[in-house]
């Protein structure tokens, strides 16, 4: 086929949140877009976002936790759009709840979706991007990668790892031209506590997550994260954090470590505890319809699930 002669962008975790924002983001930037998720409905269900940027869409459903799907998907992409010029990598899940609630298979599977999601199409991007001599790659990690918090343990040890092999593969691609950009947000207006898989005492353990998630101030509007993510992605930049909690927490925690993980352990003590009925984590919008007080204290992230969440029409 004849390559186009727009950039081609690539965007892992893109059907709905702040996938789908970022891939917006690069299709008003005049990037051609192949975007990746699980579900090729959700794809299809956000493909009339994107085109109304006035780009060409490809779309490809895949498990990227799966080697040969994520590599075939860089492929495909690769090819479809004449070669790759920016891969920005959103996939993931969260889980939260205590660490008695928590299998460990839920903290396999946690690292599957988060660190190998991540691992396995960037670094066969890599490969095209280094033969090609230039491109630009951004890897969204998380506060959660620098800061460790209370009933995130299986996330927080994925994105440290991201944040490592995010870091160390900047050394690895920068004499072949390519940049990696470590993204950290902190908390973000995605909608995305209806998606967490949620362990322990379920309904307590979501209830703190979605209030936290609702708060301005330690929290920012998901159509800025994208903006932020895409602008240091193509500035090339080594690392951004999203937002000022994120930063504070960060250096707060580098400069002491043993102050902030006591204060953790401290907050971790107000939060639910396993609960009565143990079992897989389940996705948050599979609870119980939330009392009104509740919806009223978490308005603005119910705003955000209207906006960035449609809901699934599969269940992974």
């Amino acid at each position: 086929m004849t390559p186009t002669t727009r950039p081609g962008a690539l965007v892992l975790g893109a059907s709905r949140g702040l996938g789908l924002l970022v891939a917006t983001e690069l299709g008003r930037a005049g990037h051609d877009l192949a975007v990746v998720a699980r579900s090729a409905e959700e794809l299809d269900d956000a493909r009339p976002q994107l085109e109304a940027t006035g780009v060409r869409v490809v779309t490809l459903p895949a498990d990227l936790s799966a080697r040969p799907q994520a590599e075939a998907c860089v492929d495909a992409a690769a090819r479809e759009l004449g070669g790759l010029d920016v891969l920005v990598a959103c996939a993931g899940v969260i889980q939260v709840g205590p660490l008695e609630a928590l299998r460990v298979e839920d903290i396999a599977e946690v690292h599957d979706d988060v660190f190998w999601a991540t691992v396995f199409p960037v670094l066969r991007a890599a490969e095209v991007m280094r033969r090609a001599g230039s491109g630009r790659i951004g890897i969204v990690g998380s506060v959660g990668g620098a800061v460790p918090a209370p009933h995130l343990l299986a996330y927080t040890a994925a994105k440290y790892a991201v944040r490592g092999f995010s870091e160390a593969l900047r050394t690895e691609l920068a004499p072949h031209g390519v940049t990696v950009t470590t993204l950290m947000p902190g908390l973000m207006r995605t909608g995305s506590p209806r998606q967490a898989l949620v362990a322990g005492d379920r309904e307590r353990e979501y209830r703190w997550f979605a209030a936290l998630d609702s708060l301005p101030l330690l929290s920012t509007s998901a159509p800025r994260a994208a903006r932020v993510i895409v602008a240091a992605t193509l500035a090339g930049r080594a690392e951004r954090f999203l937002t000022p909690a994120a930063v504070v927490g960060a250096r707060l925690h580098g400069l002491a470590p043993g102050l902030t993980t006591r204060l953790s352990g401290l907050a971790a003590r107000l939060l639910p505890g396993p609960g009565s009925d143990p079992g897989a984590p389940a996705a948050g919008r599979t609870l119980p319809t939330q009392p009104g007080w509740f919806r009223a204290l978490t308005t603005l992230t119910r705003r955000a699930e209207a906006r960035h969440q449609p809901t699934p029409v599969t269940d992974d």
